[in-house]
């Protein structure tokens, strides 16, 4: 498959170089970073260790750069996108889990799964976690162990059907739902889990209620 790796990023100057030159240079993938109005110099680094580079002016959210690196690959004609987190929690050497479930033709997307390492995991992260993806497992009816992982493989088919509405964080659960209800697979593959004290920019509580509210409007507008 003909793919891009796309990374929406804010203020990740610290990671984002070594991360974008790993994936071009070692693993030689076209590599899209949004720069979702970053105040330092993500942009610059991504782009001088060979990503493209999409500029936001002010932060619009993550969801709102996804959609814009999911239009820069249809636009390209790429078969599939990998989305990673620019704070150097995925590692490029797990790329290749995800293209060899993603070869299989039943498959929709392939998420990444860091529970079998969840002890690493910071104790609200992971209670978080395990409650968002219980929640979204019963939704799609498809078991998603670890629904919140940014690390993921979508096919072209999926980004050209699904019609994504959010911008902020509930986007990953909206991809996964809106997909399942078009009959495609979802799979989990096991990744390695990279903490490095880096905080989170989900906020346990509002971004929690605003995804309760999220997964209650899909339940019942199905």
């Amino acid at each position: 498959m003909k793919t891009c790796v796309i990374i929406p990023a804010y203020n990740e100057s610290k990671a984002i170089g070594g991360l974008v030159n790993e994936i071009v240079s070692k693993k030689k993938l076209d590599c899209v970073v949004i720069d979702d109005g970053s105040k330092d110099k993500t942009g610059k680094i991504a782009s001088a260790n060979g990503a493209v580079v999409i500029y936001n002016k002010n932060n619009l959210g993550k969801g709102h750069a996804l959609k814009q690196g999911f239009k820069y690959a249809l636009d390209n004609m790429y078969d599939a996108v990998v989305t990673m987190d620019g704070d150097g929690q995925h590692h490029s050497e797990d790329l290749d889990v995800f293209f060899k479930e993603g070869a299989n033709s039943d498959v929709g997307i392939v998420v990444g799964n860091r529970m079998f390492e969840e002890h690493k995991m910071p104790l609200v992260r992971k209670l978080t976690n395990k409650f968002m993806s219980w929640m979204i497992s019963l939704v799609c009816h498809q078991n998603i162990p670890d629904s919140q992982c940014g690390f993921r493989l979508i096919k072209r088919e999926i980004l050209e059907k699904v019609d994504l509405k959010t911008r902020k964080f509930e986007i990953e659960s909206e991809l996964l739902i809106k997909t399942a209800r078009l009959n495609h697979k979802i799979k989990s593959v096991i990744i390695r889990t990279i903490y490095a004290g880096e905080k989170s920019q989900i906020n346990p509580i509002f971004d929690t209620l605003r995804f309760i509210k999220f997964i209650l409007r899909e339940y019942f507008d199905k």
